[in-house]
């Protein structure tokens, strides 16, 4: 979990609809969001702000500005499990519904999303529009499953991941033993979950160098709005077009895990 924008709160929320009836016009392109998931501290947050660098007309939407409870207000919200420590890294400590009126938001209207949280659209790509969700459950509430059209997820050893949790400050520091007694459990157990239900999701090496996993992402998802084709993957939301150049492409395609 990376809580660095808990204080963000719900800024922009939009409370959820069906997920059906997003119609696209004939000759138009349809928006694409892409989902990179992970554990705490593997770079995902890093590699999205990237990525939205280098994407035109990308918007990103954080899982960790949809927690019940800020850390700068009472956390009366985020329950103790029998662990003995906040469930923080539990679904129940999101508000999900939100984050889902918040996706349905861009999806009825890109270009008006866009311009609301200061994006500035790029003339030569009109019909490009691409949604980054980044966060460490995006695969653990069905009802966002049918919107990725691209998913990804970071991978990194455990002794790593721990050496980088301990690096990083919090304005709320982690507690004696959070790690080992919760952070790392509950990716495990929600990891189980998703290699269960048969998620596709394409699988990243979190410990390589940055610009490497940037650039391999960056290729995949441009070719991915290069070669969509006519009849989108999933029915309502659907897929998006590029006007990009593709570069090194990831050399992985999505599988169950």
């Amino acid at each position: 979990m990376n809580r660095d924008s808990l204080a963000a709160g719900h800024r922009g929320v939009h409370r959820p609809r069906p997920l059906h009836g997003y119609e696209v016009r004939r000759g138009h392109r349809r928006p694409q969001a892409c989902s990179l998931c992970s554990v705490t501290n593997s770079g995902k947050t890093t590699l999205t702000n990237s990525l939205r660098k280098a994407l035109p007309n990308c918007c990103v939407i954080h899982q960790d500005d949809f927690f019940k409870a800020p850390l700068f207000q009472p956390q009366d919200q985020i329950a103790v499990g029998e662990d003995g420590f906040k469930q923080w890294d539990a679904l129940e400590a999101l508000d999900m519904e939100a984050m889902l009126g918040t996706v349905q938001a861009w999806l009825s209207s890109p270009q008006k999303f866009a311009r609301a949280h200061g994006v500035k659209l790029q003339p030569d790509a009109p019909d490009t529009h691409i949604l980054l969700l980044e966060g460490f459950l995006l695969y653990s509430y069905r009802p966002l499953l049918d919107v990725y059209s691209r998913s990804y997820f970071l991978t990194v050893p455990y002794e790593e991941c721990k050496w980088r949790r301990s690096t990083r400050s919090y304005p709320v520091p982690d507690p004696p033993g959070l790690f080992d007694g919760h952070v790392w459990p509950m990716y495990q157990k929600y990891k189980r979950e998703m290699e269960a239900s048969g998620v596709e999701v394409v699988q990243l090496d979190g410990t390589q160098p940055r610009d490497a996993l940037f650039l391999q992402v960056l290729g995949d998802i441009q070719n991915l709005l290069l070669n969509q084709d006519s009849s989108p993957r999933i029915a309502g939301p659907g897929q998006a077009a590029g006007h990009c150049v593709a570069v090194s492409p990831l050399g992985t395609s999505p599988r169950s895990v």
